[in-house]
């Protein structure tokens, strides 16, 4: 990383609204162009401690956008305020840190039909958060990139989550670790996996899934033909879950890793 672009990353993650030094004046009149040129793919990364006048600039040349909660707190305002200025074609990434505030968070959800990746790891959403994120993601249909990771929806929430599945045809990406989901949560999940024509990277690792589970898996496998990474480490699967496992994955082509570790084989 040059010297000048680690100044650019250290002047925008720091600074407010105004330039009150001469090194932040003359970021502000660095070229949209130039910036460019020093994040890969024109990519930026946005939260209300960057520069407005530079976000401003930077939202008509750039492809890609991150906007990041910040652990300390952001204002639904803020973030929403972001979406809104965001053209419609950018594709967008949102980290959210504040899981308990489901409310808030559909509601920054709604203001943008182009969120391309949404990670929503450790909130503990629940089962209610699940049903509520499903209604708010319905018209994200450029969705690819989904993490769930523990957020406890259990079976029920994988059965509201499965409806938006069928939506989302773009999904490539889906993290459902660590949501004691079971074999009952696989059971509602299997019935609109095979629907997943795009789907190639599927983590339901630290599920609590037994052998049931694993060969209603086994069921569907064969119709996910995208599919690359399953990730099925700490489950209670055993040695008759493998079983039926192993038994169709013959028929799965693009399958090149597959992570069966901590299930009592």
């Amino acid at each position: 990383m040059s010297a000048l672009e680690g100044s650019i990353r250290d002047e925008t993650a720091v600074h407010g609204v105004r330039a009150k030094t001469e090194a932040e004046s003359r970021l502000l009149l660095l070229l949209p162009a130039v910036l460019g040129q020093l994040w890969p793919a024109e990519r930026v990364v946005a939260g209300l401690r960057v520069c407005k006048q530079l976000r401003r600039d930077l939202m008509a040349h750039c492809t890609s956008v991150v906007l990041v909660q910040k652990a300390d707190g952001e204002s639904e305002d803020g973030i929403s305020d972001d979406f809104r200025r965001l053209p419609q074609n950018l594709m967008v990434t949102l980290k959210w840190r504040e899981g308990d505030d489901i409310e808030r968070l559909t509601a920054v959800l709604g203001e943008c039909k182009a969120l391309a990746h949404l990670d929503l790891s450790w909130n503990e959403i629940g089962p209610e958060g699940a049903g509520r994120l499903v209604g708010a993601l319905g018209e994200c249909k450029v969705l690819a990139h989904l993490d769930l990771r523990e957020n406890w929806i259990g079976a029920e929430g994988a059965g509201r989550l499965a409806g938006l599945l069928v939506e989302c045809k773009s999904l490539s990406y889906l993290n459902l670790g660590w949501n004691e989901i079971g074999d009952e949560g696989v059971g509602r999940l299997v019935d609109v996996l095979g629907e997943c024509k795009a789907l190639a990277h599927l983590d339901l690792g630290f599920n609590e899934i037994g052998a049931e589970g694993a060969g209603m898996l086994a069921g569907v496998l064969g119709e996910c033909k995208a599919l690359a990474r399953l990730y099925l480490r700490a489950n209670n699967i055993g040695n008759e879950g493998v079983k039926r496992l192993t038994g169709v994955l013959g028929g799965c082509k693009a399958l090149a890793h597959l992570d069966l570790s901590s299930n009592k084989i």
